[in-house]
């Protein structure tokens, strides 16, 4: 599914997200300790259909070298026994599926026709690292009978917002045109044709060349707001946006191109391959529009990121959805057990497979609420989701999170759910 990437950002700005308006790019939060409302499943094994089956999948995030590389500039051979070590981490925690994000700013973790090498690798973009990464991932997570999914972050060029930083011959650089400023960082423009068609082609050359088993975008379409900012695509509106009763329906039509031409191209290109999205956790709230859920949440994706994610699972554009729930259970402004059965209501009757995005990251951490301090949280949503029929499967951020485990709770969950191998989904 995103930390600045969901995941650069995803620990730093979390916890700002739910209540009030958000002012920095992140996945989907919690904020204060949460009451005890709602439903309190039991702890142990799953009632109901199995946990035994369906999508384990962790997230493996490379963006400012959050879960992987340990330090940019570590030699081949060392980055490549690190990467290995996540890989059975995965096996040792009964995990079936491992997305790892190979395009986290406009650059690649393979050797791109089209992009440099990420700087997160070598300590300076477009430097050769030595190796191959992505090629590496899947063939070792192969042999480990585990799927590899190719994580990719479609518009951001930058976490900072100078040109000028980015290696010559950067297409950003050379088309200065396509790049708008906001934040602090540097975007593509969603609105412009030759941009789409420009992205899709960057990470159609991942697919094209290598057997993942799957195609990922996180949470990051249009960026998450900046109170006091408003991104500059005016002229791109003035030229395209005819027809259009509003910017904001022109932005969600040219999110609705991406993901419906990229679906299109990967499953035109690699039949076997899954093309999903992993969407912050709220479509719309109630209060906006009575087919939204039940929450309070500070930025909604229809409204905020221009992501109509709710009608991409219903009209079955994408092969499966990982919604990032990243609440607890009982969390006033958005509770996890509330989007659980709004997201199964969405997935119900669809093609659109539903997965669920797990907050491990935040179990245990003292900055968050005190549900977080019970390592058997996350177990709980586990046992949660086996009651409803659409979800399928959980994916937990993330996988240094995974190996360290620091409260116990992947541990929790894979003594209560994970005691048996599972199936990877198709």
């Amino acid at each position: 599914m995103g930390g600045v990437s969901r995941r650069a950002f995803t620990v730093a700005a979390l916890s700002a997200f739910t209540m009030a308006p958000r002012a920095s790019a992140a996945p989907a939060p919690d904020s204060a300790p949460a009451p005890s409302s709602g439903p309190a499943p039991a702890q142990g094994p799953a009632a109901g259909r199995s946990a035994a089956a369906g999508m384990r999948g962790m997230w493996l995030a490379t963006v400012t070298g959050r879960d992987w590389p340990s330090r940019a500039g570590l030699r081949a051979a060392e980055q490549r026994a690190e990467l290995v070590a996540h890989l059975d981490s995965a096996v040792r925690h009964n995990l079936n599926t491992v997305v790892f994000q190979v395009r986290p700013t406009a650059d690649a973790l393979w050797p791109s026709n089209h992009e440099p090498w990420s700087q997160y690798l070598s300590g300076s973009q477009g430097r050769d690292p030595g190796w191959d990464p992505l090629g590496t991932a899947v063939k070792e997570a192969h042999a480990r009978g585990l799927h590899l999914h190719a994580w990719f972050n479609p518009y951001r060029v930058a976490l900072r917002d100078d040109p000028g930083l980015l290696v010559p011959g950067h297409p950003a650089r050379k088309h200065p045109d396509w790049v708008v400023p906001y934040g602090g960082q540097l975007y593509y423009n969603p609105g412009l044709p030759q941009v789409r068609a420009f992205v899709q082609d960057a990470m159609m050359d991942a697919v094209e060349k290598y057997a993942v088993d799957g195609v990922h975008f996180d949470d990051y379409f249009y960026p998450y707001p900046v109170a006091g900012q408003s991104f500059d695509d005016a002229g791109a509106y003035r030229t395209y946006g005819s027809g259009f009763g509003s910017r904001a329906a022109w932005r969600r039509d040219n999110v609705d191109r991406l993901v419906r031409e990229m679906a299109e191209r990967v499953r035109k290109a690699r039949p076997s391959a899954r093309f999903g999205v992993s969407p912050f956790g709220v479509w719309r709230n109630a209060a906006t529009d009575e087919r939204g859920s039940d929450t309070r949440a500070g930025v909604q994706t229809y409204d905020d990121l221009y992501a109509d994610t709710r009608t991409w699972v219903r009209e079955g554009w994408i092969d499966y959805v990982v919604p990032q729930l990243y609440w607890s259970i009982g969390q006033e402004a958005a509770d996890y057990a509330k989007l659980l059965a709004w997201w199964n209501e969405v997935a119900e009757g669809s093609r659109t497979h539903l997965y669920v995005g797990e907050a491990l990251y935040k179990s245990g951490d003292p900055a968050q609420s005190a549900a977080w301090q019970d390592p058997a949280e996350v177990s709980r949503h586990i046992t949660l989701g086996a009651r409803y029929p659409q979800v399928r499967g959980h994916v937990y951020f993330s996988a240094k999170d995974v190996a360290e485990d620091r409260s116990g709770a992947m541990a929790r969950v894979a003594a209560d759910h994970y005691t048996e191998l599972a199936a990877v989904p198709r």
